[in-house]
């Protein structure tokens, strides 16, 4: 198994690429903190883990706030006795997901946006990066996105928080190095979970958008890799796992772009005028 014996915090783990990879990271034998803001939702992660064996911890914390990432990074060394891998993973969309222009954004908006997605894995590598030290070794994974390296319409401030990402990475590398402590990052462009967009309080998809929008058709899909079905979590939880496991030990400082099947060699990525209103139309829950 790729982690055995290692000790896991994986923050926002309660939906999402979070909680798939908090499932396979138990099946590979790591033993995993499961971190989200919402209480319920890593409970219910910690639930799918423990019936086939495998070891988790479920802890509410609100990664834009260091005394509660200091305090989830501290149970986790008081119930496992060590931290072998941090991934910050938690983020947030943008208020109105991307029908907000510039001027009517609050400063409110911008601050929460940022907090999260860039303070709070500042956070998560800081106090990684205290309990690692001591121990001459460790693993921190962040989550970074497509729109890192493209620019998605009306997301501005998600994409400066997610380019923030990547420069911490590079960043960090080279100051966490000495210590042999690794950082990379992950920068997913399909595969993801719509509930991204569908906000707090919404049951989990457990789903990417591709595999929920209907029948899969590859000769419509926009993805220049042609292949017989959809992206899924997992695809992206993989690539999250060589990351995390010794298989990528001599990697640090890369922002590696998963899951995007060729879309970022093209000269653009085509967006339609009313692309929000038909990636909501499409993958609105069914009935089903």
């Amino acid at each position: 198994m790729r982690l055995a014996d290692k000790v896991v915090l994986i923050t926002g783990a309660g939906s999402g690429l979070g909680r798939e990879s908090s499932v396979l990271f138990a099946s590979e034998g790591a033993s995993v903190a499961v971190v989200d803001v919402d209480e319920q939702r890593a409970k219910e992660t910690v639930a799918l883990i423990e019936p086939s064996g495998g070891t988790a911890l479920a802890v509410t914390a609100d990664v834009s706030i260091e005394a509660e990432v200091a305090t989830a990074v501290d149970a986790v060394i008081e119930r496992f006795g060590r931290l072998d891998v941090m991934w910050a993973n938690a983020g947030i969309t943008v208020p109105g997901r991307g029908a907000v222009l510039l001027e009517d954004l609050t400063e409110a908006a911008w601050d929460e946006v940022v907090d999260t997605n860039l303070k709070g894995v500042f956070l998560s590598c800081k106090h990684a990066a205290r309990v690692m030290k001591p121990r001459g070794t460790g693993t921190i994974l962040c989550t970074s996105s497509a729109a890192s390296l493209v620019a998605y319409p009306g997301m501005a401030a998600y994409m400066a928080s997610k380019g923030g990402v990547n420069s911490l990475v590079k960043g960090l590398s080279m100051e966490l190095g000495p210590f042999g402590i690794r950082i990379n990052a992950i920068c997913p462009t399909h595969g993801m979970s719509p509930n991204f967009f569908l906000g707090k309080g919404f049951p989990v998809v457990g789903k990417s958008y591709e595999e929920i929008a209907g029948p899969w058709d590859q000769s419509i899909s926009p993805i220049p890799l042609k292949l017989k079905r959809p992206p899924t979590l997992r695809d992206n939880a993989n690539v999250a796992l060589f990351l995390a496991s010794d298989d990528s030990a001599y990697m640090s400082g890369v922002c590696l772009p998963a899951t995007d099947g060729g879309t970022l060699s093209k000269v653009a990525m085509e967006f339609p005028e009313n692309w929000l209103d038909l990636a909501l139309a499409a993958y609105a829950p069914r009935e089903d």
